[in-house]
């Protein structure tokens, strides 16, 4: 029953061929024997291919070579004799005589030359010569073509050829080959003789041996498929086993292994792969283990510093305050201390949210939140730093107005974070936020037009505690994190941040939250890399006008 249902499954398949796309692909994704067999055989076929034509090609040249010579030897021999008769003839000034002795060449040339296809014409057109007419043996004037002629004519010693389709009884053509080569008639001046040869007998010897060549070449496919598949069959099996088993271990089931015969190769990777699961298992036993630890490790200590960080920012404050009172250097020193006190206790805040991300631990407090106005405020906030750096903040908001569920606070956040690091690697160029939104989504551009970064770079850029340039020391705090924790808070709210970064152009990150749900659907409503580069932009250490700005400007969605 079960082969009568895959012989009627297979029959059903070959009659719906609009459907062989589809299982072919899925047979190539799935089957390694199939995919196996069928790369064999494209390779061997091609190989197979590249060797036949080679050989046709070869075939054919020395054919065509070895044709050519001996009509070049036959001309030759042909030309010389009846070059050998006109030396020696004497025919005075006797007209008659002349052509006597030419018609007789003729003859001797159709005589002594292996083709009937003859032709011969007076070169030297001078009015103190014999003439003689030409003559055509066969041979059309129309087979001859000038540039043959051209070679003929001027060269008196030296033979010419050329490869030409012979016209045959039934209208169709023969290739062929004409040589061409003088003869120099005494009183009658120099005459081009041409020579037409039939290379049909060539052409069918080299029909033949292609013809042997291809059905060889078949023949050796088909055998090397059937050896192929019959291989394939013998080590399949405990390939599939071994890659059900494999699939079994990334899901989870660490007890799994593979059952061993014998000692051959199979047998050995089984062994090997049974030792690597016993390893595997073993490493996330421990690194489970260790990740607790680190966990509740980076959790006490984060905590557990909070109090005397506490009063250590509370001295530190105090001194701070009171540092017009000390002599410069003291005054510098109250300063500095205050100063990474409270890089140190944003440090701690971060390590605290990290670990929080890495327990699983965060919740979202969700809130009907416009995103332009978290915009605004976070520009209103940080202006006075953008100005101290000499960096002018630019919102554009055709869009995002309308209230949409999010954390208000790690929304903001995010937004603070990029803003902050627009400052910092702006060079002191204009900044520009752009919030927009769409039918699925909303989104929140930060855009500089600083230094930038290599692609390898940008790739990087979430990475915690990792610096594009480790000799470049932050001048306006920051602790590493802060791109990292922003990642987190985007995916946690269901939506991404993305980076485009271009060196010597600037960088554009853009936060995208979906209005719905948890899952993010069509494209972002703010596109990653910008629409104008500086250069259409304009000098970006000037004020930047509206109107260069056409890629940000639009009207605002309906929605909002």
């Amino acid at each position: 029953m079960a082969a009568t249902t895959a012989t009627t499954t297979a029959v059903a398949v070959l009659r719906d061929w609009r459907g062989w796309p589809t299982v072919l692909s899925a047979l190539w994704r799935r089957s390694l024997r199939f995919r196996t067999l069928t790369i064999t055989l494209v390779l061997t076929s091609l190989a197979i291919f590249i060797t036949c034509v080679t050989m046709a090609l070869v075939i054919q040249n020395d054919l065509f070579v070895s044709r050519k010579t001996e009509a070049l030897q036959d001309a030759r021999r042909a030309v010389d004799q009846a070059q050998d008769i006109l030396d020696v003839a004497e025919v005075g000034d006797d007209p008659a005589a002349l052509a006597d002795l030419w018609r007789s060449i003729q003859e001797d040339l159709a005589r002594t030359s292996s083709t009937d296809l003859l032709a011969g014409f007076n070169i030297d057109s001078e009015a103190d010569v014999v003439r003689l007419n030409g003559f055509t043996a066969g041979l059309s004037s129309n087979l001859l073509s000038p540039e043959l002629k051209a070679r003929v004519e001027a060269s008196d010693e030296w033979q010419t050829w050329q490869s030409v389709g012979l016209p045959v009884d039934d209208g169709g053509e023969v290739p062929g080959i004409i040589v061409g080569q003088q003869l120099n008639v005494p009183e009658a001046g120099p005459f081009a003789i041409y020579f037409a040869y039939d290379l049909e007998d060539a052409n069918q010897t080299l029909l033949f041996v292609q013809r042997t060549l291809w059905i060889a070449g078949i023949g050796l496919v088909a055998i090397v498929a059937a050896i192929s598949w019959i291989v394939l069959r013998a080590v399949a099996t405990p390939i599939v086993q071994a890659a059900e088993t494999s699939a079994r271990l990334a899901a989870g089931d660490l007890g799994v292994r593979l059952e061993v015969h014998g000692e051959d190769e199979l047998a050995t990777l089984g062994r090997s792969f049974n030792a690597m699961a016993d390893s595997i298992e073993a490493q996330i036993k421990e690194l489970g283990e260790l990740s607790m630890v680190q966990q509740r490790f980076v959790s006490d200590v984060s905590h557990e510093l909070r109090t005397p960080l506490t009063t250590i920012r509370l001295a530190a404050d105090m001194l701070n305050d009171q540092r017009a009172e000390f002599d410069a250097t003291t005054a510098r020193t109250a300063e500095l201390l205050h100063t990474q006190v409270q890089r140190f206790e944003t440090l701690l805040a971060d390590l605290l949210e990290i670990s929080r991300y890495d327990a699983g631990s965060v919740q979202l407090e969700l809130e009907a939140t416009s995103l332009a106005h978290l915009a605004e405020d976070i520009i209103e906030q940080m202006h006075p730093l953008a100005e101290g750096r000499g960096s002018e903040l630019r919102l554009v908001a055709p869009g995002g107005y309308s209230p949409v569920d999010m954390d208000p606070r790690r929304v903001r956040r995010v937004l603070r974070n990029l803003v902050g690091n627009a400052i910092e690697h702006g060079e002191g160029r204009p900044i520009v936020v752009t919030v927009d939104s769409n039918q699925h989504a909303v989104a929140a551009g930060v855009r500089d037009f600083g230094l930038g970064m290599e692609p390898a770079d940008a790739e990087r850029v979430f990475d915690r505690f990792w610096r594009a340039d480790p000799s470049r020391q932050r001048t306006i705090g920051g602790t590493g994190l802060g791109l990292s924790i922003s990642l987190g808070d985007a995916t946690l709210h269901g939506g991404t941040l993305a980076v485009w970064s271009e060196l010597g152009v600037g960088t554009n990150f853009v936060l995208t939250i979906p209005r719905r749900g948890d899952v993010l659907e069509g494209p972002s409503p703010i596109p990653v890399e910008p629409q104008e580069p500086l250069a259409e932009i304009g000098d970006a250490t000037q004020p930047i006008s509206w109107a260069e700005l056409p890629g940000l400007l639009k009207e605002p969605d309906d929605h909002d």
